[in-house]
């Protein structure tokens, strides 16, 4: 799924395509080596031999968030895209995706790309901003960093099943990222994921 594009910032030379996990990604994972080998980082090792190949054909570099330090500038990325936004709980909302965004690598083109922006955040027109209020535990605010530890304090005891099985309560929040459905075993797999790291 391609999650948006934009001139290289550093660079009239190139551009750069960010590349997301979008509907029918968890049919195809599962049923990949990667998901049942038992080897750390599956879905990081999954985009790469993934996205590696497509980065031949068309004569890109691909980059990974996973990668580093240094780290590519994803965020910064993502944001000049036209097609992510700061939400008021200062996580990245997408157009499309809402707050379930799952950039998996960037490829760098050899050649410019238009930027096809997709307008206003979709924050701008939401009145109840149901996601401020639903972190059980204000975990995260545009107000302060992501605090981490009480997340994840949250979701390690029985109050925070819900978060764990059906995903966090935020991100959940916004009729956008509903939209955006994925399997709940997915979501799992993730909030697995994130507790162990």
């Amino acid at each position: 799924m391609i999650m948006g594009h934009l001139p290289h910032p550093d660079d009239t030379e190139h551009g750069i395509l960010l590349i997301g996990a979008g509907h029918g990604f968890w049919e195809v994972f599962t049923a990949s080596p990667e998901y049942t080998d038992g080897l750390p980082d599956p879905v990081d090792r999954w985009s790469k031999k993934t996205l590696d190949p497509l980065a031949q054909t068309v004569r890109a570099q691909c980059v990974y968030p996973s990668d580093g330090p240094p780290y590519a500038h994803f965020i910064a990325w993502a944001r000049s895209s036209g097609r992510f936004w700061q939400s008021p709980t200062g996580m990245l909302v997408h157009d499309t995706a809402g707050m379930r965004v799952s950039i998996r690598g960037a490829l760098i083109l050899q050649k410019q790309v238009s930027q096809q922006s997709a307008g206003r955040s979709p924050c701008d027109t939401c009145e109840t901003r149901p996601c401020i209020a639903a972190c059980p535990v204000d975990a995260l605010s545009d107000q302060h960093f992501y605090n981490v530890p009480a997340c994840k304090a949250h979701i390690t005891g029985l109050e925070g099943a819900a978060c764990m099985s059906d995903g966090c309560a935020t991100r959940l929040a916004l009729p956008i990222s509903r939209s955006f459905n994925r399997p709940k075993a997915q979501t799992a797999f993730h909030m697995r994921a994130f507790r162990k790291s």
